[in-house]
């Protein structure tokens, strides 16, 4: 291998942690980086050839297809970049990975267990499917993160074939006769397993992701070799370089729910003590042709460094153009599992969560609950008890998967009030309204 340091980029538009450690183990095992990022990235093309700046020896892929509402966009920046240098995780094996049905075909056809699995695209279909999956079932959006589009269904609950504009399907529910639900998390860095956790629900929850208050316990060692075994076979599967192969098990059998190409690293490094940052790190430089200190990725791999990196790009000003301006009262697109209404909503940066009239609830199929939460209003002393679902909330085309408080709101102006969780997304303008009470669904 030359000795010669290599440059390499990570693309990634948004400010995780995960991204940082990535870059900063880059530079502690004395290579060069580049954060790929929109303050400092131009691809021109003329004269037979394709540049962008800044270059790279090889690209690490970290787009969060999942997390955005415009993935075909990101996608074709990744094939833009991808067919200038190589990119570690391709725009090809992302994409399958982040759609959850496209990814089950992929991994069935490679003799790879999964859960039972239905995809409809009507919803008379999806629902005359409903009784080969039990009492109770998972209803799933095709594209998520977070658990946020994921739901546990009950017979007779209705469900469509799509939530706002994204499709979803139907899932076995397995293994949840645990007091406690509990799936497990194994991290692939090529063909290497670097180490593997179990994550628990809250106790409010069914759901087990770190994100929703699940907790972590280390099971690098305790997992199952063959489960392991079965976590790579995913990976190569989908033909990714890194994932998070996320498993469940029903007795001795074991099943792949999910592959995520940017599984997060709080959590695992929580349970392990250990980074996969310095692994994929390792990974993209002996790509590029460079070399490491095995050493030393174990000893980086001991800390979760993630503090600014060097490479930051500086911008020179802001443009408050780059953020979407939202109104005192907003016409808002809001889905549950079995339905979706245009309303009108009002912006309250008072609260911390988004709140939904409970008529307005029953009418889009918001739920099940899967928590409560306590909230005090205005000048009470005392607290409410509210049940918390999921909806999903369009806003200009960006959509936003939030848990919502379920409230009576008969009395108040609108059915839908956005809290901090989608007005954090935007610049408020407290003098813009949208008055057309005619649209308002739930309002007497």
């Amino acid at each position: 291998m030359d000795d010669d340091p290599v440059r390499v980029g990570v693309l990634s538009l948004h400010n995780s942690k995960e991204t940082k450690a990535i870059l900063n183990a880059i530079e502690a095992l004395g290579h060069e980086t580049e954060w790929i990022r929109a303050e400092n990235t131009v691809v021109r093309f003329g004269d037979g050839d394709a540049r962008f700046s800044p270059d790279v020896d090889v690209i690490v892929n970290r787009l969060l297809l999942s997390n955005t509402e415009q993935p075909a966009e990101e996608l074709g920046l990744a094939y833009t970049l991808s067919g200038i240098r190589p990119m570690l995780n391709t725009p090809d094996a992302t994409a399958r990975a982040a759609h959850k049905t496209a990814a089950a075909v992929a991994l069935v056809n490679e003799g790879i267990p999964v859960p039972k699995t239905a995809l409809a695209l009507s919803s008379p279909q999806l629902n005359r499917l409903r009784e080969v999956f039990g009492e109770e079932a998972v209803y799933k959006t095709a594209i998520g993160t977070h658990g946020g589009g994921v739901w546990k269904v009950h017979m007779s609950d209705p469900l469509t074939a799509n939530v706002g504009k994204r499709r979803a399907f139907l899932q076995e529910l397995i293994g949840h006769e645990r007091d406690t639900p509990r799936d497990l998390r194994v991290y692939v860095v090529g063909e290497e397993v670097i180490g593997a956790m179990y994550r628990y629900a809250a106790a409010s929850d069914w759901r087990t992701n770190v994100a929703r208050g699940g907790r972590v316990e280390d099971a690098s060692e305790s997992a199952p070799v063959e489960v392991l075994d079965i976590a790579r076979q995913a990976t190569t599967a989908l033909g990714l370089d890194y994932a998070g192969v996320d498993m469940i098990g029903d007795g001795d059998a074991w099943y792949v729910l999910e592959v995520n190409p940017t599984a997060g690293f709080k959590g695992f490094y929580e349970a392990t003590g250990h980074s996969p940052g310095p692994h994929i790190a390792k990974q993209a430089i002996e790509f590029a042709g460079g070399s490491v200190d095995d050493d030393r990725v174990e000893q980086l791999a001991s800390t979760l460094d993630d503090s600014v990196p060097t490479c930051r790009p500086v911008t020179d000003s802001f443009s408050s153009d780059d953020v979407m301006t939202i109104g005192f009262t907003e016409r808002v697109v809001v889905s549950g599992s079995s339905g979706t209404e245009t309303v009108i909503a009002k912006s309250d940066t008072g609260a911390a969560s988004t709140s939904i009239d409970l008529r307005l609830a029953a009418a889009i199929g918001a739920g099940p609950i899967h928590t409560t939460s306590r909230v005090r209003s205005g000048s009470s002393k005392q607290s409410k008890t509210r049940p918390v679902v999921d909806l999903v909330i369009g806003i200009g085309g960006d959509q936003y998967t939030v848990a919502a408080n379920v409230e009576d709101r008969k009395h108040m102006s609108h059915p839908l009030l956005l809290g901090r969780d989608v007005l954090k997304h935007y610049r408020l303008e407290v003098g813009r309204r949208v008055e057309d009470h005619a649209e308002v669904a739930g309002e007497e």
